[in-house]
């Protein structure tokens, strides 16, 4: 694990910490490292390969999944990503489809997203 790779700056630490949950202000358990999670989370968007496969020096990946899924029924991504998307050194954090590709069922394949017609008319 090297450290120098990681992708948030400390200037972008500064826009993003006040915005997480677990910080010493919150109420409740104090997170260990909000810091070291948020790369972990970067680091599997990144390279797409599933949590099991998370390096040993981000932490139990089980524990990384469980805290991701935690901040993500409460909006927290969303909140960051409202709060740094208009700032330009963000540009390779933010992940789009070009970068990540989707599972099979993403598309539509059996179980997966049900497509519903429009409620437009049809053109004539």
């Amino acid at each position: 694990m090297r450290p120098e790779r990681f992708v948030i700056t400390d200037r972008s630490w500064r826009l993003i910490e006040p915005l997480l949950p677990g910080t010493s202000r919150s109420r409740g358990v104090t997170a260990k490292d909000n810091r070291l999670f948020l790369e972990a989370v970067l680091w599997k968007v990144r390279v797409g390969g599933p949590w099991r496969d998370l390096p040993p020096g981000f932490g139990s990946w089980n524990s990384v999944f469980r805290r991701f899924r935690r901040w993500a029924e409460n909006d927290v991504f969303q909140h960051i990503f409202e709060a740094v998307s208009a700032d330009p050194d963000f540009e390779y954090v933010l992940v789009d489809g070009t970068i990540i590709s989707a599972h099979q069922k993403a598309s539509g394949a059996k179980g997966g997203l049900k497509i519903r017609p429009s409620a437009d008319r049809k053109a004539d």
